[in-house]
């Protein structure tokens, strides 16, 4: 492709946005790191659609961490087994373990709810 039509091209805006609804897994819990930053993670797991008619329906097990904002005081009083909808960005975050280099991709989210508490039906 020359310069010129690399110019003319229109401009594809890239998009990072992630919206899970699913059941917790694990409570979430507050981790405060090395730094002094404190992070909240959990657990969500979602069941996948019926592929190809399959008889056993399978699940996708993410893991999700919250930074900041107003959605950490809603995660505290999340419990496993209660049903929550997230928004947020894939983010793959880099590391040191053990004294080696190691990385984890999960959901930063932004915003969140219960859906439906658990053992309420």
């Amino acid at each position: 492709m020359s310069a010129q039509a690399a110019k003319d091209d229109p401009v594809v805006e890239s998009v990072n946005e992630v919206r899970l609804v699913g059941r917790l897994s694990q409570r979430p819990e507050e981790r405060v790191l090395p730094s002094g930053d404190s992070v909240w993670t959990f657990r969500m797991v979602m069941t996948r659609p019926d592929e190809r008619g399959r008889s056993r329906r399978g699940v996708d097990a993410l893991e999700c961490a919250v930074w900041g904002g107003r959605v950490r005081r809603s995660v505290a009083g999340w419990a496993v087994g209660d049903v929550v909808e997230v928004s947020g960005s894939i983010r793959r975050r880099f590391f040191r373990a053990g004294g080696a280099a190691a990385s984890r991709v999960e959901v930063e989210v932004s915003a969140g709810r219960v859906v439906r508490r658990a053992g309420s039906g």
